[in-house]
């Protein structure tokens, strides 16, 4: 018999009144143990005894009951879980208390993170039980009962997932999203809070951008009273609140991510309250100041503005991706999984997501630094026939357009925050306990150069205007005191000016000598751009060239070159053929087109010019005859660039040619036969050696004929002369040295 699941099994027990059996539902009240559950605090901040006892105490309660919770029965589990207040107050408490990662926190005494450690994997052993519906065939419940039970009773919430993946999503990624994907497919309810609650979401970014002093559009819909005094931007406010803006920020940015990472279907549910418009709003008008904020703020606490600086980095790349993941959710994916089917929907989603944040230059340069929107257009071309072109390459333009004035490169990846010593260590990630305290300290020039890299300052031409500017009103300052002043108001001419009127400069700029003289910095640029070289404005030109094809260098003759390859060479012949060709083409008579008449007719001519001078006789003296004068020489291809192959009309005349070459003196071809050349180079030296009367060389005689034929008197006694005399030569004499050192005893016989 298939078993009952849990919510339809009846289980009998005894009354303890009456002491009779009676039946009752296995989920009921009266099944739950009296168990009161202590609720969490998180560890002391400045590790003071007292209180780590304390936190020791109270974590050990938790995690004990928390064992013992998990080590219930099915049945029982249930029970205490949905019918013990005690139990999710007590969760709730961690939920809400436990330091993420991202918080200050000065690092723990060791019992302290060992306890922290079990705490917390105890607390997600609990929840991924808790949203398991089926743990074996015999213990389950059923689907729909399931969900009833988690949204009836508050189990998870929106709120509650959201923390669980801050939290527990670094190491347990699978089984988070297993766990919450199960929870959404049991219950599609969440999907309905989840978007109930996208309005408090939104109402985040308003609210740091209301505190911070930036009014977002439409952010306030009643008009500011004149008495009322505005709030105080990031450059103006004072450090502490600037901190709580930056920790709020960074908090929320770093739940949004953790949230889409582990459960991307949520994206659809995002796009509806056109989410990805207003984030990219909230990125372009917030980022900015507050990067602004920090860098004016470089003579203050370095420490402090070093450790603001690394969570700015962190929210700005967490908004960046969560863009990019909601992108890639509602329109990438589709299109992939679909084909080109069902994609046209798709791509228009795509292009009108982008076409309304063409505006926000600041955004499209960040975003198109992770993710090349190029490589997204790229594969919707590939993926559908249908994309837009012309609104795609409009798109491509906008994104190039925001990176004018900027230099173009790939941002190195910002420090994670400083790790809040593993509190929030994963379960199956041992990650090594830290705080704020373990991490090396952030100097000031880190801090700057950080800054510097992603909003490169003034510089050039325009800095010297900008120094211009001041000194014009104030010659008695030094370039170098201005520069100062500039730096740290921003590049401001005009704040610098009344600062320094009214007297009301920053301490450290008030330490500086007002004559300080600007450090002059020798610029190279001018010596390379006047130099010239052999390789002047061509292809090897690296000074007017960033890159020069390294195919075409090479060190002497290349290897796959040889004198044959180079004769046998025929492309520059052949590309001379043809315009050689050209000029055998000669017109004798020209054409006449319908209806186009001679220039003149022989009826028309008149002979009285003939008659008048009949009795001179032109040329009748002349050697030419008429033949010579009235035909025109055959055009004749030069023979290097005749080819093998005859030509019509050739073979009719080869035997008139052959005679005619036989007869005529051998054309001089320019280059001559090598081996005549030697030829007449040897007897010219033959002749010099018999002028200074030097014998030559024998070696025909040395020679002699053939073995067994005998050999004459010459040959003998040139023989003799040549084994006498080969000593001079070489080392020939080595068979005379042998037998000198033989004769010493230097070499044994």
């Amino acid at each position: 018999m298939p078993a009952l699941p849990l919510d339809q099994l009846q289980i009998t027990h005894k009354d303890p009144k009456t002491g009779k059996p009676r039946t009752s539902p296995a989920l009921h009240p009266g099944q739950k143990a009296e168990r009161c559950f202590v609720l969490y605090k998180p560890p002391p901040k400045d590790n003071v005894p007292a209180l780590v006892e304390e936190y020791l105490e109270r974590a050990a309660f938790v995690a004990n009951d928390l064992d013992w919770l998990l080590a219930l029965p099915h049945a029982k589990f249930w029970c205490q879980v949905i019918f013990d207040e005690s139990l999710q107050k007590c969760l709730d408490s961690y939920l809400h208390h436990v330091p993420r990662k991202f918080d200050e926190w000065v690092a723990p005494a060791p019992e302290v993170a060992d306890a922290q450690k079990r705490l917390h994997r105890s607390v997600f052993l609990t929840f991924l039980r808790m949203s398991t519906h089926k743990e074996s065939k015999d213990h389950f419940l059923s689907p729909s009962a399931f969900g009833e039970i988690l949204y009836n009773n508050f189990l998870f919430d929106i709120p509650k997932i959201l923390d669980l993946c801050v939290l527990f999503g670094k190491g347990n990624a699978p089984l988070l999203r297993k766990m919450i994907g199960n929870i959404f497919n049991q219950q599609p309810s969440y999907y309905s809070d989840l978007d109930e609650s996208m309005p408090t979401i939104l109402q985040v970014f308003s609210n740091i951008l209301q505190h911070s002093g930036l009014r977002a559009d439409g952010a306030s819909s009643t008009p500011q009273k004149l008495e009322e005094r505005g709030r105080p931007t990031p450059s103006d406010m004072p450090l502490p609140e600037l901190k709580d803006i930056v920790l709020y920020l960074c908090d929320t940015c770093t739940t949004l991510w953790a949230f889409l990472d582990i459960f991307p279907a949520a994206g659809q549910t995002f796009q509806k309250h056109d989410f990805c418009y207003r984030l990219a709003s909230f990125y372009e008008t917030a980022i900015p100041e507050l990067e602004s904020a920090i860098k004016k703020r470089r003579l203050e606490d370095s420490r402090l503005l070093g450790d603001l600086w690394q969570r700015l980095s962190h929210s700005r790349k967490k908004l960046l991706e969560i863009f990019h993941i909601l992108l890639y959710q509602i329109c990438l994916l589709p299109i992939l999984e679909s084909g080109c089917d069902n994609s046209q929907g798709f791509i228009e989603e795509f292009l009108q997501i982008f076409s309304s944040l063409l505006q926000e230059k600041r955004f499209l340069r960040d975003y198109d630094a992770l993710f090349p929107v190029a490589d997204d257009v790229s594969l919707l071309q590939q993926a559908s026939s249908v994309l837009d072109e012309t609104r795609a390459a409009y798109i491509l333009q906008a994104v190039e357009s925001a990176w004018e004035g900027v230099d173009r490169r790939k941002p190195t990846d910002a420090k994670e925050p400083p790790v809040t010593g593993g509190l929030n260590g994963a379960v199956a990630t041992g990650e090594p306990v830290g705080g704020a305290a373990s991490r090396p300290e952030t100097s000031e020039e880190e801090c700057l150069g950080a800054a510097a890299a992603l909003d490169p300052p003034v510089r050039g031409v325009e800095l010297d205007s900008l120094i211009s500017q001041v000194k014009d009103l104030l010659p008695d300052l030094g370039e170098g005191f201005i520069l100062a002043c500039l730096q740290h108001y921003g590049y401001d001419p005009a704040q610098v000016i009344n600062n320094i009127l009214e007297e009301r400069l920053a301490p450290a700029l008030r330490r500086l000598d007002r004559g300080l003289d600007r450090e002059v910095k020798p610029d190279p640029t001018p010596l390379l751009a006047a130099r010239h070289n052999v390789f002047q404005n061509d292809e090897f030109d690296v000074f007017s060239r960033d890159a020069v094809d390294l195919s075409r260098v090479h060190k002497g003759r290349r290897k796959e070159e040889n004198a044959r390859s180079l004769l046998n060479d025929k492309r520059e012949v052949a590309a001379q053929r043809q315009r050689y060709e050209q000029y055998s083409v000669v017109v004798e008579e020209v054409p006449l087109q319908p209806g186009e008449g001679p220039a003149y007719r022989g009826d028309d001519y008149e002979d009285e010019y003939d008659d008048t001078y009949d009795g001179n006789q032109v040329g009748a003296n002349d050697a030419d005859s008429d033949d010579e004068l009235i035909s025109r020489r055959p055009f004749t291809i030069p023979q290097v660039l005749r080819t093998k192959v005859p030509t019509e009309g050739q073979e009719e005349d080869d035997d008139e040619e052959e005679e005619a070459e036989d007869e005529a003196p051998k054309p001089d071809h320019f280059v001559q036969d090598p081996a005549v050349l030697r030829e007449k180079a040897e007897a010219r030296r033959m002749a010099f050696l018999a002028r200074r009367g030097f014998r030559p060389d024998s070696s025909a005689a040395v020679a002699g004929s053939p073995r067994g034929h005998g050999q004459n008197r010459e040959t003998t006694q040139e023989r003799r002369k040549k084994e006498a005399n080969k000593s001079t030569r070489a080392n020939h004499n080595r068979r005379t040295m042998a037998d000198r050192k033989r004769n010493k005893g230097m070499i044994p016989t």
